[in-house]
């Protein structure tokens, strides 16, 4: 039966400094996912992690390991065959707690399987051993010893019994190199499905390299799109500005015309009061008059351009009212569009830690 995962979490994997034995270097350059896989057909227990297609753990758990938590969020221990001490450290406290206790939970089924293994084997050592205690214990009975009256008279015969404890003596050795070969060809058989399982997340990740690198290509034609959008925005507003400097010049104008109008204004007041003063001279009364009525007729056209001018400015001012509501919506287009680029990013990011 293949290797099956029991429990799994997720934590950032570093190992001891070979050179120091003091300082922890990082193995993942994120938190992985760690697992406990158990081996139905060995009764075997191990700590795996994969690192992309790499092995950053694989620790086999035995009854003389122990797991130490050394702060609220980081736990290690020690494994003597890979010659390596193994730190982990988690995102909460509650997942180095449960991480421990699935240790100690699998420390003490690997510790009974092997005194199950054990016992097999002295059980299955123990009917090799009495059958040969039997046959070596037939030379030394006391007939064997004294010599037979037949034993003496013919040696040859005690040399010719001596053999048949041979078969006996090596049935022992022999099971116990079949139990080997039992367990070497079991060992072989995990190599080859772990084997198997590196190929499979080697070829799945290799796929989904491939298929990130299409879903960048797409969000490098998106993004080059939306740059192509906010240069066309911007060009928009530069037309912007120019009708904001138009509406600039015309309030200014208007400025001019007002001060002017005011200037007339203050002219026909002093005309006026000419007039008044005036009376007595009937030819400067109708000089006045009639420059009074010429200023009247320029005053008639001022009017004329001034209201000509204001519906000017009404009209500016509602295409420039419309072209900021469009102006607007552009703007919140344009914001989808980010928010939707920034949400795919984020989903990127995502699935590459998943992976």
């Amino acid at each position: 039966m293949k290797e099956q995962p029991i429990f799994s979490t997720r934590a950032h994997v570093f190992q001891i400094d070979p050179n120091t034995k003091k300082n922890w270097v990082p193995t993942s350059k994120h938190a992985v996912t760690v697992s406990y896989f158990y081996d139905s057909t060995r009764n075997v227990y191990r700590i795996i992690s994969l690192d992309g297609s790499k092995a950053i753990i694989n620790s086999t758990i035995t009854p003389n390991m122990t797991f130490t938590k050394t702060s609220q969020k980081f736990g290690q221990w020690a494994d003597s065959r890979a010659n390596t001490v193994y730190g982990l450290g988690f995102s909460s406290e509650h997942h180095l707690s449960k991480f421990a206790e699935k240790f100690q939970e699998f420390k003490e089924a690997a510790r009974l399987a092997k005194e199950k293994s054990q016992e097999k084997m002295e059980l299955t050592s123990t009917p090799s051993q009495e059958s040969a205690g039997g046959d070596i214990q037939s030379p030394l009975t006391p007939e064997s010893i004294n010599g037979t009256d037949d034993e003496r008279a013919t040696p040859e015969v005690t040399q010719n019994s001596e053999p048949r404890a041979e078969p006996t003596q090596n049935a022992l050795p022999f099971t116990h190199s079949s139990t080997i070969s039992k367990h070497w060809e079991a060992e072989l058989a995990t190599l080859k499905g772990n084997n198997a399982k590196l190929t499979a997340a080697l070829l799945e990740s290799t796929a989904n390299v491939k298929q990130w690198k299409q879903q960048l290509a797409a969000y490098q034609e998106e993004a080059e799109r939306l740059h192509k959008r906010v240069t066309e925005l911007e060009c928009v507003s530069s037309q912007a500005n120019a009708v904001h400097t138009h509406k600039t010049e015309l309030n200014q104008t208007i400025q001019e015309l007002e001060s002017t109008l005011k200037k007339k204004e203050e002219e026909i007041e002093r005309l006026k009061q000419e007039i008044d003063n005036a009376r007595e001279l009937q030819a400067q009364r109708d000089s006045l008059t009639q420059k009074l009525q010429e200023v009247e007729i320029r005053n008639k056209d001022l009017e004329g351009q001034l209201s000509d001018l204001e519906q000017r400015l009404e009209k500016s001012q509602n295409e420039q009212e419309a072209f900021r509501n469009n102006l607007k919506t552009l703007l919140e287009i344009l914001d989808g569009k980010i928010f939707e680029l920034t949400e795919l990013r984020d989903n990127l990011a995502k699935l590459i830690e998943c992976s």
